[in-house]
């Protein structure tokens, strides 16, 4: 079986060529994104594997099929990248991998909470320098803050599960019913948004939570409260955030995702200029975190993806429909 793998990284062909010892598997690694220009080099493939930033749309999907590819496999849990619809269509069946390490998303959001609270990152560069001064350097304690979590699935309920550790009172939403600890309180979001210290999205990016947090939403925070982002960029509206930083609404922000990062994450612009007013006004508050989509990015989390990717190949190659099925 050959499998075209789209904005491939050097972690990418490590980790797949790791599970494929024997061989089973032959693999095409290209560092492009997939879209309409691209599509061609999948021809003579059987699978193509893509990933968050990859444009799998109508016509892509029509060329996919064109070029007689009835497979496509996504490594991430997001699928908002696919036209589920046009894919149904053409007859291409669609995998990805619903939860792989939601420990390694969720560990990352608390480092993010750690270090714009404790300003760590600050810490190390001044003491680089020689200045052992602790001014501008007070964080707060998280023991006894109320942290509300916008998401209870895998990934929310492992964050939840730490910050219950530190302390923190927890608030939870989602408007999907489950079963969860008897320490997250279930709330509305509007007495999430009004009552949280801290707040961390944990939720798919789907038509009714795409700018979930804009101007309305945000006038109902505390002021200077702690805003984490680990799911998807287009969660937040990015004008409105740059606005409630610039008045003091929101005191820290954390995001790990960008609503336009497919122009930037997993790529080097450190001798180029950037092209992207809004993530570079993001970028020049000091109270503003930014880390390029690194959550999953841990060895367990990419040896899992590995796994669960090559045997969503093979029920997909032996028309089995499983809970990873989106087609």
């Amino acid at each position: 079986m050959r499998i075209a793998f789209y904005s491939a990284q050097p972690y990418d062909k490590s980790s797949f060529e790791e599970m494929n010892k024997e061989k089973a598997y032959r693999f095409l690694f290209f560092d492009i994104d997939l879209n309409e220009q691209t599509v061609k080099l999948a021809e003579g493939c059987d699978a193509v594997c893509i990933f968050v930033n990859d444009h799998a749309n109508a016509k892509v999907l029509e060329r996919l099929a064109g070029l007689n590819i009835k497979i496509v496999v996504l490594r991430c849990a997001g699928f908002n990248q696919v036209d589920l619809e046009a894919a149904q269509r053409v007859g291409i069946s669609v995998y990805r991998v619903p939860a792989y390490s939601p420990e390694a998303v969720a560990e990352h959001a608390v480092a993010m909470i750690l270090t714009l609270n404790r300003k760590t990152h600050k810490a190390y560069n001044r003491v680089r320098e020689g200045n052992f001064s602790l001014n501008r350097l007070t964080g707060f304690n998280l023991h006894g803050k109320k942290v509300g979590v916008v998401g209870l699935g895998k990934i929310g309920l492992a964050f939840c599960k730490i910050m219950h550790g530190f302390g923190c009172e927890l608030l939870g939403y989602d408007p999907v019913e489950s079963t969860h600890p008897d320490y997250i309180i279930n709330v509305n979001f509007e007495e999430l948004l009004s009552k949280s210290d801290i707040i961390s999205l944990h939720c798919p990016l789907v038509p009714s939570t795409k700018h979930m947090i804009k101007e309305e939403s945000l006038a109902l925070m505390k002021n200077g409260v702690m805003l984490i982002n680990t799911s998807r960029g287009a969660l937040i509206h990015t004008t409105d955030i740059i606005n409630s930083l610039k008045t003091g609404k929101v005191g820290h922000l954390g995001i790990d995702v960008y609503e336009q990062e497919e122009k930037l994450f997993f790529r080097d612009f450190s001798e180029h200029i950037i092209d992207d007013d809004d993530i570079l006004r993001l970028m020049s508050f000091p109270n503003v975190l930014i880390t390029s989509h690194q959550g999953f990015f841990t060895t367990e989390a990419l040896a899992e993806i590995a796994s669960i990717t090559l045997k969503n190949l093979r029920d997909a190659k032996n028309g089995l429909k499983t809970n990873n099925s989106l087609t």
